[in-house]
């Protein structure tokens, strides 16, 4: 088993609903989300599972949805709590998508999203 990792950065502001605690209160974050691609092959002629090139680029344009905006006011997080742990599982949803239009769909798969809010605080997603 082969695995990859990409990651990439954005900013932007969040509260979270329900929620008793400073967070609930609007305020900003400079995130980071590393996505794992795993597969059993790579490519006979490259020796690539996945080229690095094509899933950050997938990425950041996903990133680009979020960056500096307020998370809650765009779909799905005008209903879904933007939480990391929601981020999280949006930005493997999203990324997948791209995977599937492209040449790799067939050989990788992610096996997990990483978000940090901080430093020190973490959420992950494993579909």
């Amino acid at each position: 088993m082969f695995e990859v990792s990409v990651e990439d950065t954005f900013a932007a502001g969040h509260s979270l609903r329900n929620y008793r605690g400073k967070c609930e209160n609007v305020h900003g974050h400079n995130y980071r989300v590393r996505i794992t691609l795993e597969g059993e092959d790579v490519d006979p002629v490259t020796g690539l599972l996945v080229d690095f090139v094509e899933v950050k680029r997938i990425l950041r344009k996903t990133m680009a949805y979020l960056d500096h905006q307020f998370i809650n006011d765009l779909p799905p997080f005008t209903e879904l709590n933007p939480s990391a742990e929601n981020i999280a599982k949006y930005f493997c949803e999203e990324v997948q998508k791209g995977l599937n239009e492209g040449a790799a769909a067939a050989s990788v798969r992610i096996q997990a999203v990483t978000v940090w809010e901080t430093d020190t605080s973490v959420a992950s997603y494993r579909p």
